[in-house]
């Protein structure tokens, strides 16, 4: 047989052993996306959890208000800079590895911080734990792409309840650690110790995963030599990172919305820092209390989700239907995140002057539904953008990683601004009082405000001047 004919059977042969989680059965499907969505819910769950422990670790450590916090953010910290590391290891590793790796990073360092002797032990293991547990995030919607595909409608609802996680677990993280410390007499450790009781199952679960992609980053002869797999992650590490810095410092779409979308992300964990701040100063609340007021921020997500589907069976129905191809210009996705934009500063400033003392408490409250509406909406509405803007059918040059550097840089962006924000929330409410601390949030959400606004009307010109966009592929 021919060399070219001997070629041919091997990739036959390969080609039949090769991956296509998109033919799997229904089962399969919805198993291998749940494991995702409820990893980046646990994963942001544990950055909030120890809101409520904050006087506990002053106490035990002995250490100030600001230092007790740097708790949340250097858990925010290892969020924001993991996925920069472990996200490319999955293209050498594979996804399911990777995996069972993050999770069990969740559940020792979790475990680790519980039994923590010292504050720096504590911190240490806190970062390890955001750091290592981030390939979760970094990772999961590459699952649910490789499981769903893109452009279907099933694909649209797992990626929203993946989109979920990331809002819902802050939210659910200090009304969780409230009670758990309330029932073991207030220690901080069950603040931790949780973390790794909800990872535990989460842990067997993945065991029995498959592997949903078989990209790998191929060996070259330019890195050769014992330590040829390291010197190839390597690179493969610093051009992403230099392709995420290059999208958020040339790319005004990129650049715009993942400002936008991470103040609105960061402002969630200043609100849940405020919180404890206004309701005791006014109302006299304990902690169960208050992190029972941030349910109506869940209210508003939930909301969120229902605003979303209606446009999107609404206004962006019928952009498609008059689309010739069937297929509407990207912006059509930003109707939500012009709801969104309007939303977010109205609970802002509701929650800013609503707080009396002597008023009653649920009208402070209920600011957290249109608060929690218009960041999420606006959040989500967002993603769905960059990602069809972006994607794999509006790539220059054939390459199909753009829109997931895009989501990439949004996601270290936004954790990084969620660990600086609570540092001085405090801080800004003691100096400038209730009012006008939270209105100096409302007013910076009011001039970041046109952002989606303009997109939608100068989206198209910016998207054809893109270098990460090839101009076939920018619809009229």
């Amino acid at each position: 047989m021919s060399d070219p004919e001997s070629q041919q059977d091997v990739e036959k042969e390969d080609n039949s052993k090769a991956i296509n989680a998109m033919s799997w059965s229904l089962g399969m499907k919805i198993y291998h996306t749940v494991i995702p969505c409820f990893l980046a819910f646990l994963i942001t769950f544990s950055a909030s959890v120890t809101v409520p422990a904050t006087d506990a670790l002053m106490t035990e450590f002995t250490v100030s208000r600001t230092v007790a916090i740097l708790s949340e953010t250097m858990y925010m910290l290892g969020l924001a800079f993991g996925p920069m590391v472990m996200a490319p290891l999955s293209e050498f590793i594979g996804r399911r590895w990777l995996y069972i790796a993050t999770s069990s990073s969740i559940i020792a360092f979790a475990g680790g911080s519980g039994a923590a002797q010292n504050f720096a032990t504590y911190l240490v293991c806190r970062f390890l734990c955001g750091c290592l547990g981030s390939a979760g995030v970094a990772i999961g919607a590459g699952t649910i792409l490789d499981v769903w595909g893109i452009g279907t409608k099933a694909g649209a609802m797992a990626s929203l309840l993946f989109i979920c996680g990331p809002f819902f677990g802050p939210s659910l993280g200090p009304l969780v650690g409230a009670y758990i410390m309330h029932e073991y007499h207030g220690d901080w450790r069950w603040t931790q110790w949780v973390v790794a009781l909800i990872g535990a199952p989460i842990w067997i679960l993945i065991l029995f995963m498959k592997e949903t992609s078989d990209a790998r980053v191929p060996a070259t002869k330019k890195y050769s030599g014992r330590f040829s797999a390291v010197q190839l992650a390597l690179s493969t590490l610093k051009a992403a990172v230099f392709r995420s810095m290059a999208m958020l410092t040339t790319e005004a779409i990129a650049f715009s919305l993942t400002l936008y979308t991470g103040y609105a992300y960061a402002v969630v964990f200043s609100y849940f820092a405020s919180a404890t701040y206004v309701f005791t100063l006014n109302y006299g609340f304990d902690s169960r209390s208050i992190g029972l007021s941030f349910i109506s921020v869940l209210i508003g997500y939930l909301l969120a989700c229902i605003t979303y589907l209606i446009i999107e069976k609404t206004l962006y129905a019928r952009a498609a239907r008059q689309a010739p191809n069937g297929r509407p210009a990207p912006e059509h996705r930003l109707y939500s995140a012009m709801a969104g934009s309007v939303f977010l500063p109205i609970g802002l400033f509701w929650y800013a002057w609503a707080a009396q003392r002597g008023g009653h408490w649920a009208v402070v409250v209920a600011s957290g539904i249109p608060f929690g509406l218009g960041a999420f909406v606006l959040f989500l509405s967002s993603m769905i953008y960059l990602v069809e803007a972006y994607g794999p059918g509006a790539a220059a040059s054939g390459s199909e990683t753009h829109f997931i550097t895009a989501i990439a840089a949004n996601g270290s962006f936004r954790y990084l601004l969620g660990a600086v924000f609570p540092l001085f929330t405090i801080q800004m409410y003691e100096k400038l009082g209730v009012h006008w601390a939270g209105s100096v949030f409302a007013f910076l959400s009011l001039g970041l405000l046109p952002i989606p606004w303009i997109l939608f009307k100068f989206g198209h010109r910016l998207r054809k001047n893109s270098r990460f966009i090839g101009s076939s592929q920018v619809e009229e």
